[in-house]
């Protein structure tokens, strides 16, 4: 099983780092792994660091920076070799959010993420320094997420990452089930799909390749809920 995080295990907040899981969900994923035999990994934006300390004492396989890092279960770290591609574009972005309030630039070092949800109004501004940052430049590409622009190389992607988890014990040889709620995992659904398994939309599905979707975040804690008590009992 293979989860992306913000937006589908945690509701978005204000600032990146003001996240909270709540007493349910490590619960819920305590008894999942037990349950699929350590067979679950975080599929995340976010840095494999940031998740161990969101989490924390739990420190599952993930894929960090949408697949840049991935520690798998062994809890061996895996980097992608990519080049610095980022270099000259991050002084540009650093300079738009330090003059525009409500801005804030995440920098992930494999990816630059230009959040604009305290400043909806700098939606049109940013997508334009975003748009022109990226042209001609064929080994960047830009997604546009939930209020957020985030401009990464094209040579990682969700799906590579859990095509990666896939090889891998104890995944290998079972069928897929990714849960997300973005463009970001889309990549993840296209993968999931094609492995004859199970692909989840959080919110908004208009557009989506995922097979199912489900309205917000605590649908998607009930269902995992759910499938590790049938799970317990046996149920498949």
């Amino acid at each position: 099983m293979f989860l992306d995080v913000d937006g589908t295990l945690l509701e978005f907040a204000h600032q990146p780092d003001a996240v909270q899981t709540g007493t349910s969900l490590p619960i819920i994923l305590d008894q999942l792994v037990e349950r699929l035999g350590g067979a679950l990994a975080l599929v995340s934006g976010r840095t494999v660091e940031d998740l161990d300390k969101i989490f924390f004492p739990r420190c599952f396989p993930a894929a960090g920076q949408h697949g840049f890092e991935r520690r798998d279960a062994s809890g061996t770290l895996h980097r992608a070799d990519v080049a610095h591609a980022l270099e000259d574009i991050r002084p540009q972005l650093k300079t738009f959010s330090d003059g525009h309030m409500g801005a804030l630039l995440e920098d992930k070092g494999s990816a630059l993420a230009l959040h604009y949800r305290q400043a909806p109004g700098l939606k049109s501004e940013a997508l334009e320094l975003v748009q022109r940052l990226t042209a001609d430049r064929d080994e960047l590409h830009y997604l546009a997420g939930k209020m957020v622009y985030e401009i990464k190389s094209r040579m990682v992607n969700k799906g590579v990452a859990i095509a990666c988890f896939m090889e891998e014990s104890p995944f290998a040889g079972r069928l897929p089930i990714f849960i997300g709620d973005d463009v970001t995992d889309e990549d993840g659904f296209r993968f999931v799909n094609q492995e004859g398994g199970l692909s989840i939309r959080v919110g908004d599905a208009c557009g989506s390749v995922a097979q199912f979707g489900v309205p917000n975040v605590q649908s998607v804690l009930g269902w995992l809920h759910d499938v590790a008590k049938n799970l317990d009992e046996g149920k498949q």
